[in-house]
């Protein structure tokens, strides 16, 4: 980012809220130095700036002070459009019609030139999105319950079973075509993640103390590294690259090592060892574990006892099983 962009984007930043030079360094991926130096600057040139010491400190502007409206660059309409048209996949949000009207006026107010420079970018390039039919009709509740750290009590229905759970959502988040939250939940003393669109009810509640489970271990992290953990090494054929890549947890530990090799190493929490030994079975000819040797062995007897279920039998003429 060029210097005048980064004082531009600092003030916009601050008419916000007021920001620490660290957190100003982070989002701009610069020093903490380089933010005071644009501070520095950003006073010279008559912008009204004071900065507040403690923890809830920080850079502030003089109440009242206000930039001018600004126009969208070609960069910043095509980061805009994109986001949006990615969001536009997704098959319920809790934005609904709302994600349509805002592309059409940001096109509406963009300079023709504008236009002509950015649609054929948006026209090849996409984030892709499974298309899913799952419904979430409690989406914003639940998303006003999570933003007020509220408690919740909700029917869910998972694969096996339809019960109600005493709920603290911590988080809301869309992956792989589905909105999931992350809960802290009563009945199971820890984290959880669970799919939004398996709500089927949702009632407000009040629960007494100090929120709990802050440290416990969180369900759904294989990426987390605890201190129980294995190292897996496997290889993978491109179509097992590409399966791997889409794993939430581990997508970002594929490398790809020759024309026709890719290669998968990270470290699976011990708690997740079933959910290992599933995936890579799933995978079948397109990877091969080269450690652990116990995890090599589950396998083989996995493949051995899929292998009787189909074995052909010669004197009834079909297969066993």
């Amino acid at each position: 980012m060029k210097r005048k962009d980064r004082l531009l984007a600092i003030l916009i930043a601050l008419q916000q809220r007021p920001e620490t030079a660290q957190r100003l360094a982070d989002k701009f991926e610069v020093s903490k130095r380089t933010i005071l130096r644009d501070m520095q600057s950003l006073s010279e040139m008559g912008v009204p700036l004071y900065a507040m010491p403690g923890p809830a400190g920080g850079f502030r502007l003089m109440e009242g002070f206000q930039l001018p409206p600004l126009q969208l660059n070609a960069q910043e309409a095509l980061t805009v459009l994109f986001a949006l048209r990615s969001l536009m996949k997704m098959a319920d949000t809790p934005f609904r019609e709302a994600r349509w009207t805002v592309a059409d006026k940001i096109r509406a107010i963009l300079p023709e030139q504008t236009l002509k420079q950015i649609e054929p970018v948006l026209a090849h390039v996409e984030i892709e999105v499974p298309e899913r039919r799952a419904k979430t009709p409690h989406l914003s509740a639940l998303l006003e319950h999570t933003a007020e750290s509220r408690w919740i009590h909700v029917l869910y229905r998972s694969e096996n079973h339809r019960r109600w759970l005493k709920l603290l959502p911590r988080r809301i988040y869309a992956a792989h075509g589905f909105w999931y939250c992350e809960a802290y939940s009563a009945a199971h003393e820890e984290q959880r993640t669970f799919r939004v669109d398996r709500f089927e009810q949702i009632e407000r509640i009040d629960e007494p103390g100090d929120e709990p489970g802050k440290g416990r271990r969180q369900e759904g992290k294989r990426g987390d590294r605890p201190e129980s953990s294995i190292r897996i090494l496997a290889k993978l054929t491109y179509r097992g690259a590409l399966l791997a890549e889409q794993d939430f947890h581990i997508g970002d530990s594929v490398k790809q090592v020759s024309e026709e090799e890719w290669e998968l190493d990270f470290r699976c929490p011990a708690s997740e060892w079933g959910w290992a030994v599933r995936f890579f079975f799933t995978l079948g000819l397109d990877a091969e574990v080269i450690e652990p040797e116990h995890l090599r062995n589950e396998l083989f007897e996995m493949a051995n006892r899929l292998g009787d279920r189909y074995r052909f039998d010669p004197k009834s003429g079909r297969e066993k099983g």
